[in-house]
Order: C-alpha cells, then structure tokens, then sequence
C-alpha cells in the first residue's frame, strides 16, 4: 500500500512538473516568439516612434491638453491613461459623482464649440481607461477649435480627420474611429507651428 502510494505521488509530482514546464513555460514563450516572428509589431504594443523617440502607442491613449490637439476620451485609469492601473470608474448611471462630472465637461465643450451636440465618447469614459481612439463625430466636433488654434481651416483639418479614419473591420466589425496620438502627428506634420503637447 505505501509502495503504491509512493508511485502515486511520484507520478503526480511528475506530472505537475512536466505540465508546468510545458504549460507555464513553453506554450507562453512558443506563443510570444511566434508573435514577434509574425506581428512583430503588434507584439511589441504598436510603439510610434517620432524623430527616434518612443512617444506613444497605437493602443493605449494618453492625454492632449493643449487647445491646438485634438483631445481624446476622459480616463479613469489613475491618473489617466495610466496603464498600470487600467480601469473605469465602475459608477452607475445614477452616480452623482459621474453626473456632476459629464455635466461640466459638457458644458466646458459646448462652451468651445456652441450649438452643437457634444458626442458621448468625449464625456465618457471607456471600460479600460485606456482607450486611444475618438469617434469621427467627436475628432469633427473637435476640430473648428483646432482649426482655430492652429490658424489653418477647418476643412485642412477635416481632411487630415478623413485621412485618419478607421473604417469598420471587414466593413460590419466594430465602429469608425479615429486614433489620436496618430491624427495629432498628422496635425503637427500638417501645421507644424503648433503649441507643444503636454
């Protein structure tokens, strides 16, 4: 009996061991090596890289402050776009909180851009925190103040917006959308004599 337990145990040491060198080891070094080897950029989380400086992702947002930039989604995520503390505010729809918050960030954008329907990704948060990309409808509603701040006209930067634009995945996935570390680079290509980004 305690021969066969001790074969018992063997076998599930054994085992364990095998599954964690394969498992934990292997698989995630043979899946990471084969990304590098076939998406080499999406695996190394889609860095842009300006005059040889990392300044960003395609995939993660930060934070344009500056009136001449086009601005993305609020953040949640620590202090925003914080990816380390990815995350949403989980408030519900009734939070005061949130309602306080969307009411003044609404009333600061029609502020800038008076008459006009403020889009809901520029008041509201994504689940992640991390979102770098804005609807069309919000970069268009942005854009008389870029244009402005810029001294360009409005349809040079409604261009530089279509330019920029992500159609839908195989025309029915997901929805058009327009990343703004990459629409703002396009802008300062474009009219280079723009206040620098905070």
């Amino acid at each position: 009996m305690l021969t066969k337990f001790r074969n018992l145990m063997q076998i599930a040491i054994l085992y364990t061991l095998v599954t964690t060198v394969l498992i934990g080891l292997g698989y995630p070094l043979a899946v990471t090596g084969l990304a590098h080897l076939l998406w080499r950029d999406k695996a190394n989380g889609q860095l842009i890289v300006n005059n040889g400086t990392v300044i960003g992702s395609r995939i993660i947002g930060q934070s344009f402050t500056t009136p001449g930039h086009f601005h993305g989604r609020p953040s949640a995520a620590g202090n925003g776009y914080d990816a380390t503390n990815s995350g949403g505010s989980n408030y519900a729809a009734t939070n005061a909180a949130l309602i306080t918050r969307i009411q003044h960030d609404t009333a600061a954008l029609q502020a800038e851009n008076p008459g006009v329907p403020v889009p809901a990704d520029l008041v509201t948060t994504s689940a992640s925190g991390l979102d770098p990309d804005i609807s069309p409808a919000a970069a268009a509603f942005e854009a008389p103040r870029v244009a402005r701040e810029r001294g360009i006209t409005l349809a040079a930067v409604q261009a530089l917006i279509a330019a920029n634009t992500t159609p839908r995945q195989l025309g029915v996935l997901g929805e058009p959308r327009v990343n703004v570390l990459e629409l703002n680079l396009a802008l300062d290509r474009a009219a280079p004599k723009a206040p620098a980004k905070k």
